[in-house]
């Protein structure tokens, strides 16, 4: 969750779209997301190398607070689009099963910015960040050795059913334009692997 909750907060601002407690973004709850994120840029990489190692540095308590304070603040006051409905529309597919949660999340986050038609600069930041902490930026990061169009539809169709997030998004999203962003997501993360 906390890889998106800045994107997602975003989004639902531009939109004007109520929270996860039905009332509207706040300021504070957008500043919350947006740290959440500067956090994960700054202090990300260097929680991963300190954890695989076996210690604890400040940067590793920092991203503890970003995870649970900052990304619960900045997604129940903030709300949620299109990376959570795509993370549920993944759910479908046995060959994501094994994937965690924020994993999913982290692949529908790259697929918004695609929907969204965000700056090369910011795709760039995103990618590179997911590549470092080991987060999939492709398909066949999240499993999908054999991409199928009929399943990549089915996660679309899935993730724009009535009552998900991804109506939050400050633009209507048809199953087609998720299925495009998918596999355009997929294609721009195999240029950086």
């Amino acid at each position: 969750m906390c890889i998106s909750t800045y994107f997602e907060a975003r989004a639902c601002v531009r939109s004007n779209a109520s929270n996860m407690s039905g009332g509207k973004t706040t300021k504070a709850a957008y500043a919350l997301a947006e740290l959440c994120y500067n956090t994960l840029l700054e202090d990300g990489l260097k929680a991963k190398v300190a954890v695989e190692t076996g210690v604890c540095i400040p940067a590793v308590e920092n991203i503890i607070e970003a995870n649970t304070y900052l990304s619960g603040i900045g997604f129940g006051s903030g709300g949620l689009s299109a990376a959570h409905a795509i993370h549920n529309g993944f759910t479908i597919l046995e060959e994501c099963h094994h994937l965690y949660h924020g994993e999913k999340v982290a692949f529908g986050r790259l697929t918004q910015l695609i929907l969204e038609n965000s700056p090369q600069e910011e795709l760039d930041t995103v990618i590179e960040l997911c590549i470092d902490l080991g987060l999939p930026v492709t398909l066949s990061d999240m499993g999908i050795k054999k991409i199928r169009a009929e399943d990549i539809r089915k996660v679309a169709q899935t993730s724009c059913a009535d009552g998900e997030t991804i109506h939050n998004m400050p633009f209507v999203v048809i199953p087609e334009d998720v299925y495009a962003a998918i596999l355009c997501a997929d294609a721009l993360g195999r240029l950086y692997k």
